[in-house]
């Protein structure tokens, strides 16, 4: 269940004010996730493992994007070492060239070469690993900034996943079945929806798997 942070939102924010809530909540979300220390957060990407491994769509597929956590984001590099033992293969997301808002998944071995994108996210060169269609993908984890028991999710603002994953909206049967990662104290009660949001196959956390 959620903590005690209650939703930002009103029953009719304006554009200006729900813009605003939600620059407010990223904050608070982002600022408990990094709250958590080493010892919890190692803790937390086992206990996730523990959950997905439950998942039918991730022991059935064999491509699963997956990603690399920055600023404390949970992390799923234990589930991408149990990933790569069972001989499935996993993607990250990379930032295409000359496009501001869509991502390439470009595959992604225990030995990759990675440098930082211009967030400071590491991620493999487009030129140097296979690169596999959004829509070819079985799985796809997505990290979040917060979440409720709907499915509705927020993230960084960014809108890459999203541009990425358009052809998803209104869960359209198919691939990827994507499943957003969050630590469990950012859940919240409410969020409010934007028309452009993509809808989750489910939510999985290091306490339980959201089905939405």
């Amino acid at each position: 269940m959620a903590d005690s942070l209650d939703s930002p939102f009103g029953n009719n924010p304006s554009t200006d004010n729900l813009a605003q809530a939600k620059t407010s909540l990223r904050q608070e979300l982002r600022a408990r996730r990094r709250a958590l220390n080493p010892t919890q957060q190692q803790q937390a990407s086992l206990f996730l493992l523990r959950q997905l491994m439950q998942v039918p769509q991730i022991m059935r597929a064999r491509n699963v994007g997956i990603y690399i956590a920055n600023d404390g984001e949970i992390d799923p590099a234990p589930i991408a070492q149990q990933l790569w033992k069972m001989e499935k293969h996993c993607y990250l997301p990379v930032l295409r060239p000359g496009k501001s808002r869509e991502l390439w998944f470009i595959e992604y071995k225990p030995d990759a070469l990675l440098t930082k994108n211009r967030f400071g996210i590491p991620e493999p060169d487009f030129r140097d690993y296979h690169k596999l269609p959004a829509t070819l993908i079985d799985v796809v984890l997505m990290p979040l900034v917060g979440f409720d028991r709907t499915g509705a999710r927020l993230g960084m603002g960014g809108g890459f996943y999203d541009t990425t994953f358009a052809f998803k909206q209104k869960k359209k049967p198919g691939k990827p079945a994507l499943i957003g990662l969050a630590h469990a104290c950012q859940e919240v009660e409410s969020l409010a929806t934007e028309s452009w949001d993509i809808p989750l196959f489910a939510i999985a956390t290091d306490k339980e798997i959201i089905l939405t």
